[in-house]
């Protein structure tokens, strides 16, 4: 596994911030990605806070993907969000996320 550039990253949150909505769903796909390679890695959070993105940059890039159907973020049983658990999901079958991408852009270009 290649080692993460921070600075990468912080410049695709930042550019996923501004961007209206053409690439967009690309910024925010690229930085879920990214993340994930560092699922396993304990304390998570912690692990985010040293790459120079705050735990919140991650949730809302989050949370904008499963807006737009992407992906579909775990919940437990009382109705929390288990953010980790997904990431942990992305890194093990990226493949799954490719195709729901592409399922999703069919179905918005069929719109």
């Amino acid at each position: 596994m290649e080692p993460l550039n921070t600075t990468m990253l912080v410049k695709t949150y930042k550019r996923f911030r501004i961007e209206k909505n053409g690439e967009k769903d690309k910024l925010a796909n690229h930085l879920i990605r990214e993340v994930a390679k560092l699922s396993y890695k304990e304390p998570f959070w912690e692990t985010v806070k040293k790459l120079g993105l705050k735990p919140e940059a991650v949730k809302e890039a989050m949370l904008y993907l499963e807006e737009m159907g992407e992906i579909e973020i775990k919940r437990a049983s009382d109705g929390r969000r288990l953010w980790v658990l997904t990431l942990r999901d992305i890194k093990r079958n990226p493949v799954r996320l490719d195709r729901w991408l592409g399922l999703t852009s069919e179905r918005r270009a069929g719109k």
